[in-house]
């Protein structure tokens, strides 16, 4: 996600940082420049006019004191200062609500068009990872569809679900849900209520008798990151009429007007609690405002990255490729699951965006993501006796795999050799076969079509 977030707000904020990271000296007009150019790129990221005042007021403050002024390094004093400032706006780090009962109730309420139904599902797969027993629960009476696209999305990821199309009743049919989650023993409840273009009366007393009904645990507002400051305004409206406790926000690999993210905590008062960042299942993330800050400076976010290399990375499989490599048995087989487990931490360009320094430079680089898909269609068009032993691997059944994947013969040779050359690189640094020491060698990137 890194560079996807706030692109442009991104650029501006590393190129300004940057060019202060390395000055030994800096005087006022250098502070007064840059705090000029920062106030800017947050109007332009659609701030809010108040939190860009105060957020470049404080800098500014800070920027004159004695620490930076008399500092060995004033230039890397300030972008410390800028970085804690965005950690204020974007608040502190909030997590969902656990009830002590064992049974948490979560309500999503939201516009419509902001994500809420796949907002939810994403939520209850989180939670599933987590070790959690959720169940999604639509209580959207207007809009069949929504039910609908609940159940698909519930089954897809393996989750409880409850539907009634016929019930026209949203607080019946949400304790029609709570009963059925209780009956399959579900910890976590989460509610997909029904949503309008705009905010209305409606609306607000049909999510307040819900609201009465149920007595949620937390109460989370969708927001589309892509709509600026009208989030605000949004925000302000549902807990005016129903209460809220938190936002979960959406959208946010989109970029133009990201400034809700910024603003939107300063302005309510309430976290942001989790944080949407792409089209797949997997791409909702805890809130952690230090590494969104670090990620808009062009900092990189190596925690969020050993995060999704632990989720993905399967430990058991590290254990088997070892034990592979000691019996001088690595397979293309082998090659497969390792490749398989790289694509699942998600697009290179985002890893790589993660890594502190690379940030811009990933912008501009054109990464052959479809490198991995070709390398992986190839060997699984191998039958596993190939996969076992490439040696097998002549000129027809080349041509037979090369079809079966619908490639060239040429791409099925480059993948051949490049797990030829994994096998030297291995051999090489004494990680195959049982004698000598082995030493630790990097894997390069190389070996995956890249």
């Amino acid at each position: 996600m890194a560079m996807a977030v706030f692109e442009n707000l991104s650029a501006r904020l590393s190129r300004i940082t940057d060019a202060m990271r390395g000055k030994s000296r800096v005087t006022e007009k250098d502070i007064k420049d840059m705090m000029r150019e920062i106030r800017l790129a947050l109007l332009e990221a659609d701030v809010n006019y108040q939190v860009v005042k105060d957020l470049t007021g404080e800098i500014g403050e800070k920027a004159k004191g004695a620490e930076v002024m008399e500092s060995l390094t004033p230039g890397q004093q300030v972008v410390k200062i800028v970085h804690e400032a965005l950690v204020y706006i974007l608040g502190t780090e909030e997590k969902l609500i656990v009830s002590p009962t064992g049974f948490t109730v979560l309500m999503l309420y939201g516009l419509q068009g902001t994500g809420k139904t796949t907002t939810a599902a994403k939520l209850a797969f989180h939670l599933k990872n987590k070790g959690k027993k959720p169940i999604l629960v639509s209580v959207d009476v207007h809009r069949p569809a929504a039910q609908e696209q609940l159940r698909v999305l519930a089954e897809q990821i393996g989750v409880e679900y409850y539907i009634d199309p016929e019930e026209k009743d949203a607080s019946r049919l949400a304790l029609a849900g709570k009963e059925r989650a209780r009956y399959m023993m579900c910890d976590t409840m989460i509610v997909d209520t029904a949503g309008r273009m705009t905010v209305d009366d409606a609306l607000m007393a049909e999510l307040l008798a819900l609201n009465e009904a149920i007595k949620p645990d937390e109460r989370l507002l969708i927001v589309d990151a892509m709509i600026g400051q009208e989030a605000v305004s949004i925000a302000e409206a549902f807990e005016a009429s129903v209460g809220l406790d938190g936002f979960i926000m959406t959208k946010l690999d989109g970029d133009a007007r990201g400034g809700a993210a910024l603003s939107i905590r300063r302005m309510t008062g309430k976290p942001i609690k989790m944080i949407g960042t792409g089209e797949k299942i997997e791409d909702l993330e805890i809130f952690y405002p230090d590494r969104m800050a670090s990620r808009i400076l062009g900092m990189g976010d190596v925690l969020t990255l050993i995060e999704k290399a632990t989720d993905a990375l399967d430990e058991r499989q590290a254990q088997k490729t070892m034990e592979r490599l000691k019996q001088n048995t690595f397979t293309m087989q082998d090659m497969l699951e390792q490749l398989e487990q790289i694509q699942g931490m998600g697009s290179m360009k985002e890893m790589l965006s993660m890594i502190p320094g690379m940030g811009r430079k990933v912008g501009n680089m054109d990464i052959d993501e479809k490198g991995l898909v070709k390398t992986r269609a190839i060997i699984q068009s191998m039958t596993r006796k190939e996969r076992d032993n490439p040696k097998l691997l002549n000129a027809s059944r080349r041509k037979r795999i090369a079809q079966g994947s619908g490639v060239e013969v040429q791409d099925v040779n480059r993948v051949v050799r490049q797990y030829d050359d994994m096998l030297k690189m291995m051999k090489q640094f004494g990680m195959m076969g049982q004698g000598g020491k082995k030493r630790r060698g990097k894997m390069p990137m190389g070996g995956f079509g890249l």
